[in-house]
């Protein structure tokens, strides 16, 4: 009964905490183009497009921490904030894409296929969207019983080769400065060497010591 309580309480103010960085985005547009503010750089399109990318990888590794924190911390009921979490990811995702789409390209759809073709990272950047899409979809109780728990489980272990793939998306994107998508690798790997450290302790029960 607590744990319900607190959900009414907590997935509304994780939902508003999932909006602030589309707010604050939002806010310096606004400021730049009324107050003459620089919060966006001196080119606001290609300032936009990344961080609003950015905000889409964030959020992918926010979904793959949340088992691992609710398992490490004991806080099982952490795991009911992972679906609104990945669902925001694709938002973001999506918002990326469109903004890619809208603004830097001007929806120029044979510049947005020549991209796909002639770029790397573009190509890469489709790939993930196509694949994160039915994760995004089959993220409803309805759809877990319609694809059984271990169809629906292995449909979405996706997400690790999706961060993987975002990761190199960010990193063949910048020319400079490699921190951040290093810094993103390094949290994607330390969540897949859990998850499979987990899997193996599962596989490999420890042994009772013979008695005498």
């Amino acid at each position: 009964m607590a744990t319900k309580k607190s959900r009414r309480i907590f997935k509304p103010l994780v939902f508003l905490a999932a909006l602030i960085p589309l707010g604050w985005l939002v806010f310096a547009l606004y400021s730049d183009t009324v107050l003459g503010t620089k919060y966006m750089t001196a080119d606001p399109v290609q300032k936009l497009d990344r961080e609003l990318g950015d905000w889409a990888l964030i959020f992918i590794i926010l979904a793959l921490s949340v088992r691992p924190l609710a398992e490490i911390f004991k806080k099982g009921e952490l795991v009911a904030y992972r679906r609104m979490i990945g669902l925001f990811a694709f938002f973001y995702v999506c918002l990326h894409l469109s903004a890619y789409i809208g603004l830097n390209l001007q929806l120029d759809l044979d510049e947005f296929i020549k991209d796909v073709t002639k770029r790397n990272f573009i190509t890469i950047g489709i790939i993930n969207f196509a694949l994160l899409t039915p994760l995004a979809i089959t993220s409803t109780k309805g759809m877990i019983k319609r694809l059984g728990g271990r169809r629906w489980q292995k449909l979405h272990m996706l997400i690790y080769p999706i961060a993987l793939l975002g990761v190199f998306h960010f990193f063949m994107m910048i020319r400079a400065d490699f921190s951040r998508p290093a810094t993103y690798l390094a949290v994607i790997l330390v969540l897949l060497a859990y998850r499979y450290w987990v899997k193996w302790k599962k596989t490999h029960p420890k042994k009772e010591p013979a008695t005498a």
